[in-house]
């Protein structure tokens, strides 16, 4: 009889408890030993749609400070173009954003104004980017660090991009960048690039990586000099350095040296052909060595010739899983990968799917037209 009174009991409670709106919710079951969670500022953001019990799961320590600007911070989002969905997923991202006082947002919002003029991208952008909008610290720095870039005439959609990706580079002071952006200028020009492009060369490379303001000048000496070392000329220096997207300044020459040695091993080919397959394949600096063998291994076990791997080092940029995957794909239709070239499934899923749609069109054509004569789809 007992257990019966005591488990109706809880179902009771459980009812009850879902029943109650979130700030009663939060003072019953809240211990006595904790702090209760603050009832305006759960209500407020309960008003705006947002999921309580996400924030209270991810960041629940918000909901127990004392001061919040949940209304304030909406009102600020609001005046902006946010509607009502976007602030409440905006919110539920980045709780945090209700503890910054209304004035520092509204600096904030100026300094972004100032390089994403359009409403309607700046939302989509703080959408997207909550945490680093809402990063309010050294508003004197991100101004320098805003009008430093500007006066190398980089767009302000890159600049944009940059606040949003890589915030700390802004946040620190203005010089630290300066000094990076001044080694990659000395990079690109002492490897044969032409000063009429070095504009559109920076935007590339921090569109592409925009933490690179973030790498020490001297990581960047380092790794150049170490393929120096190794007999790249400034022409193939400047083919690397653009094509690994500045994740040169990354490296490490220790590493690219196992790399280096490892390939030229597994290939049994001359320094001149390590280059060209480094070359086609920069991914190879910057993957570890149990990476390597990893990929080398699964290649192998798949049935691949070593001689494939070498003719399309590219293959290398592949996961085992993806590799295993696109070769099972093939063969469900007839083509067999081990007796032909790996540009097949070489490159993004998309490639591979135009590649594979090629070969599907060149096996299926004949069945809907007998006489038709076979044609690649190439012709």
């Amino acid at each position: 009889m007992l257990r019966v009174t005591t488990a109706s009991l809880c179902t009771y409670c459980q009812r009850m408890r879902f029943l109650l709106p979130p700030s009663a919710s939060t003072s019953t079951v809240t211990s006595p030993n904790k702090r209760l969670e603050n009832q305006h500022t759960v209500d407020s953001l309960y008003k705006l749609s947002v999921d309580i019990r996400k924030v209270r799961k991810l960041k629940g320590w918000i909901l127990l400070e004392s001061s919040a600007y949940v209304s304030e911070t909406a009102d600020l989002l609001r005046d902006m173009g946010a509607d009502t969905p976007v602030i409440a997923r905006i919110l539920e991202t980045h709780p945090e954003a209700v503890l910054c006082r209304p004035e520092d947002v509204a600096a904030q919002r100026d300094l972004w104004v100032s390089v994403c003029p359009n409403k309607r991208d700046l939302m989509s952008i703080i959408e997207k980017f909550p945490g680093s909008f809402f990063t309010l610290t050294n508003h004197s720095n991100q101004r320098a660090n805003i009008l430093y870039l500007q006066s190398l005439r980089l767009s302000k959609r890159i600049i944009g991009k940059l606040m949003a990706s890589a915030p700390q580079s802004f946040s620190r002071p203005v010089e630290q960048n300066q000094e990076v952006i001044h080694t990659l200028r000395e990079t690109y020009l002492d490897l044969g690039g032409d000063e009429g492009n070095l504009r559109l060369w920076l935007q590339k490379l921090l569109t592409q990586n925009p933490n690179i303001l973030l790498r020490p000048a001297e990581a960047w000496r380092d790794s150049l000099a170490f393929l120096r070392e190794q007999g790249f000329t400034t022409e193939e220096l400047l083919t690397l350095v653009s094509s690994l997207r500045a994740s040169i300044a990354e490296l490490q020459p220790e590493a690219m040296q196992q790399a280096l040695a490892y390939v030229e091993g597994a290939f049994a080919c001359s320094k001149d052909e390590l280059k060209q397959i480094v070359i086609r394949c920069p991914a190879i600096l910057y993957f570890s060595l149990p990476t390597l063998m990893g990929r080398f291994q699964g290649l192998m076990d798949a049935g691949v010739s070593m001689e494939q791997v070498k003719d399309s080092p590219t293959v290398l940029e592949l996961t085992t899983q993806i590799v295993l995957y696109r070769i099972q794909k093939l063969a469900s239709y007839g083509y067999d990968v081990r007796s032909g070239s790996l540009d097949v499934i070489v490159g993004t899923k998309k490639d591979f799917e135009m590649s594979y749609g090629k070969l599907h069109l060149r096996q299926q054509r004949p069945l809907f037209n007998p006489v038709a004569p076979l044609r690649s789809a190439e012709d």
